[in-house]
This record gives structure tokens, C-alpha cells and sequence, in this order.
């Protein structure tokens, strides 16, 4: 498994992959991370994150190969790639649809150990209310990612 580094309208963001798929991503740079890796795969992250950020896409279609995390987390993690792009859920309906309607915390402190953030889309959780809250990237990291699929998924319904 090897690191790749991009510059992101968010900041530099670190993604490692290998011929397995996508194991990790993180905010910010990575010891020994590439901007320019050789391995195909990560060739292929880096792309499908570039037209992500661009916003050219809006599913993203990269194995994942993370093999870490409780049941639970994993079954929050596989949540998170069902809300659709554009959309929000609260951490309270995220825990209802993995059959513990009492574990909103429990959910925040799954997307607190998302390994894949961004392409895991741990952003799209927000408090009761619509409230922006919790994010291991920051919230203004967390706006920014909301707020560019607001606009590519508004702009696309009415184009």
C-alpha cells in the first residue's frame, strides 16, 4: 500500500491505495506520500478525487479494501455510501438504519474512525436538525465538502 498526496479545494488530502483498493485517506499530507504516483490504482483514486473535487463526479467507484473497525463501525461506514450525493442524514437516522435507533453517538464516534473520509462520505452526517456538527477534518472542511455537492447537485436538477 502506498501514499498519494493531492492538492483539494479543502487542502492537501493523502489517500493510500493498492491494487486491492482505497485503505485509507487523511486531511493533510503523509510522510513519503506522491504527487505523481507510479501504481495504477492510485493513479486511479487520485482521478476519481480530482473530478470529485471538480465536481465531474458524484459516486465514486474505487474498491474499497479498509479492514479495520467493530461490526458496528462498519456497518455506519457502508451507511454513509448510501446517502446520496447532495443529501445529509442526522446521526440519529444513520443509527436507526443500522438497527440501533438509540446509538446517535455511537454513529458519531464511527465517523470519527471513518479510514476513508470524503470518499467514505462520513460529511453527509449532520446533527438533529441539520445542525453541522463533529468532523475529524474540521467544519469548515465539512461545509466546504457540503456546500460543493449542494451546488454541483443543484446545479445538475436544474441545468
Amino acid at each position: 500500500m502506498r501514499w498519494a498526496v493531492l492538492d483539494s479545494p479543502i487542502g492537501e488530502f493523502s489517500v493510500a491505495a493498492d491494487a486491492t483498493g482505497v485503505h485509507a485517506a487523511h486531511f493533510g499530507p503523509v510522510d513519503g506520500a506522491q504527487t505523481d504516483p507510479p501504481d495504477p490504482a492510485l493513479r486511479a483514486v487520485l482521478a476519481e478525487l480530482r473530478a470529485y473535487f471538480a465536481g465531474e463526479l458524484t459516486e465514486f467507484t474505487a474498491p474499497l479494501a479498509a479492514d479495520r473497525g467493530s461490526d458496528f463501525e462498519r456497518a455506519v461506514w457502508r451507511e454513509m455510501t448510501l446517502i446520496p450525493y447532495g443529501q445529509t442524514r442526522t446521526y440519529g437516522e444513520v443509527a436507526a438504519r443500522v438497527g440501533d435507533p438509540g446509538g446517535a453517538r455511537a454513529v458519531g464516534v464511527a465517523c470519527n474512525r471513518n479510514p476513508i473520509p470524503v470518499i467514505v462520505p462520513c460529511h453527509r452526517i449532520v446533527g438533529a436538525g441539520g445542525k453541522l456538527v463533529g468532523f475529524g477534518g474540521g467544519l469548515d472542511r465539512k461545509r466546504r465538502l457540503l456546500e460543493l455537492e449542494a451546488g454541483v447537485a443543484f446545479q445538475r436538477a436544474w441545468a
